[in-house]
């Protein structure tokens, strides 16, 4: 299933254990109609803007880990990894948003759902109260995951055309420059493994299991356009759009028209 990347024992026991909701996000309606490009930009308007939130989280529970590891080049690699959730793939973001009409400030405005909420407080939580080796597997699967679709919708699919209203997000998870991260990452969850004992790794892969769970959760969000069931006027609405707004929702259907 992978491409240009060993995957190392405690890995393949994670992603093993997960097997069930890894598949399921593979087959996601929100995954598939993306990579055929028939996705309502509405629903993906709404799952970017959850997801610039979402990696803020991952960039702070990447710091979080960084300060926990003994090696210096462990912890530059998670500080950089935390550099490139906010620089490098809020570029996407901001590509999209300049499309489907809106900015870094709605953005911030923005209220959490429900599921982005539980995630990011499941991966910081970890990164904060587990082990080491539980802190990197509950990271572990968002960007396994991504790169892992991208390249499997890549060879399901072929490389998208350029007027295919996506393709910026398709070519960016099918790079194989991605491959060296997956190495690496994978490789500091292995030393993690070797260093940690039975119990450590038992709740590793219950941490890693939750991610992917969760990862399956978030396109099912963007998919509903998930509201909490009561609301709260003091907070952003979770698409930066209020619930009754015919206008801007035409505005958004056709921005990629």
């Amino acid at each position: 299933m992978q491409r240009g990347f060993p995957v190392p024992p405690f890995a393949k026991e994670c992603l093993d254990a997960a097997a069930g909701a890894w598949g399921a996000s593979f087959e996601h309606p929100f995954v598939q109609r993306l990579a055929d490009g028939t996705l309502e930009p509405a629903r993906f308007r709404f799952y970017q803007m959850q997801d610039a939130r979402y990696l803020e989280a991952f960039a702070d529970a990447a710091s979080l880990i960084s300060t926990r590891c003994p090696d210096p080049a462990d912890k530059l690699w998670f500080v950089d990894a935390a550099r490139m959730a906010l620089v490098v793939e809020r570029s996407l973001h901001a590509g999209y948003g300049e499309t489907l009409g809106y900015t870094a400030a709605d953005v911030a405005r923005v209220g959490l759902t429900p599921n982005n909420r539980a995630y990011q407080d499941h991966m910081v939580s970890t990164a904060v109260r587990g082990t080491l080796v539980e802190a990197i597997a509950a990271l572990t699967p968002c960007p396994w995951l991504y790169i892992a679709l991208g390249q499997h919708l890549e060879r399901t699919h072929g490389a998208p055309s350029d007027d295919h209203p996506y393709a910026a997000w398709l070519r960016m998870y099918a790079d194989p420059a991605f491959d060296d991260y997956m190495r690496e990452l994978l490789a500091l969850l292995q030393r993690a493994a070797d260093a940690a004992d039975h119990t450590a790794r038992e709740r590793a892969r219950t941490a890693f299991v939750a991610s992917v769970r969760y990862e399956w959760m978030f396109w099912q969000q963007a998919w509903d356009r998930q509201r909490w069931p009561v609301a709260d006027d003091e907070t952003g609405d979770a698409d930066g759009l209020k619930p009754a707004d015919p206008d801007e929702a035409i505005r958004v259907g056709t921005a990629l028209g």
